[in-house]
């Protein structure tokens, strides 16, 4: 059966990932997040952006520094670090979800300041809530997404930050987030796609509803993924895994127990073809990454190049 005879499909990207495999990108080492890029490689994903939750300033200022030097060190036979997505801090308590609403600052430039960094490429944040960093961010370079809010005027956000979930959602008499979000053919919109955090209809209406390429696949995978754990402290609450999904005691779900490879596969056998959409990542983004993945007609993973080098082989 020749490679040939199947799928050539970009590398993926991870865009919204606070670890796996045990490893935690809020509280992990250097060699951690080396460890967690040789191994996303070999899933087929290129590249990834480590995302942090609601944390103190002191603790966002030294993971960021880890993040920074492991990124000097990496080699060919890592997925490569992008820059830093910075989830918390600045959402709104509303919708706080798992995130610790007693660390939340106003999203102002002052705030900001205290956490800046050249590597911070995407700051989600509570647009209703915005005292003018939206702006400054924009004129950084820095994308600007949507997320953990209430409101539904968009204006000067790049994207939103997992459709539907943490963010107020349809109401035929109101604007609304979601609603914004999905009328909004500028806007890019984050989906998790595991079929846990949106059921099938809900995902067939994002397709529907959507420009093609404004379609950004995630994981938003939790560090107890690919573990040999059943719960863990994250966002200081204690979070469980019960095999499917990552809830904390009171049933809030706490992120995906996935990573974005096993949930284009669980797509597939579902009838949704999700590694079309990989390719807006690299549009939102502008990224390059020199490397293919080439699948079976089950979408299964036959062979990974990167670098002109063959990472994997089945």
């Amino acid at each position: 059966m020749s490679i040939n005879s199947f799928r050539k499909n970009e590398l993926l990207i991870e865009n919204h990932i606070h670890g796996a495999f045990g490893i935690d990108f809020n509280n992990c080492s250097v060699d951690d997040v080396l460890e967690v890029s040789k191994k996303l490689l070999l899933r087929g994903i290129g590249g990834f952006f480590p995302t942090f939750v609601t944390d103190t300033i002191e603790n966002i200022r030294k993971q960021t520094k880890i993040i920074k030097t492991a990124k000097s060190m990496q080699t060919s036979d890592m997925a490569e670090i992008f820059g830093i997505h910075i989830e918390g801090i600045f959402v709104n308590p509303l919708k706080r979800g798992i995130q610790d609403e007693s660390l939340f600052l106003t999203p102002n430039v002052e705030n900001y300041k205290l956490i800046e960094d050249d590597l911070i490429k995407i700051v989600t944040l509570a647009p209703e809530l915005d005292e003018g960093l939206i702006e400054y961010l924009k004129n950084k370079g820095v994308k600007v997404q949507a997320g953990h809010c209430l409101g539904g005027d968009l204006k000067g956000v790049d994207g939103v930050t997992h459709i539907f979930n943490a963010m107020s959602g349809i109401n035929h008499r109101e604007q609304s987030t979601t609603l914004s979000a999905l009328i909004n053919d500028d806007v890019y919109t984050e989906v998790i796609m595991d079929l846990v955090h949106l059921s099938k209809e809900t995902l067939k209406l994002i397709i529907k509803s959507k420009p093609e390429n404004k379609i950004l696949p995630i994981s938003d995978c939790l560090p107890l993924a690919y573990g040999n754990k059943k719960e863990m402290d994250f966002c200081n609450k204690k979070v469980y895994y019960d095999g499917r999904k990552i809830t904390s005691k009171e049933g809030t779900l706490a992120g995906s127990s996935l990573l974005v490879d096993d949930i284009l596969k669980i797509l597939y056998k579902n009838g949704i073809d999700g590694y079309k959409y990989v390719k807006n990542l690299y549009q939102y983004h502008n990224l390059k990454v020199s490397g293919y993945i080439y699948l079976d007609e089950n979408n299964e993973i036959l062979k990974i190049e990167k670098d002109n080098k063959i990472i994997y082989e089945k």
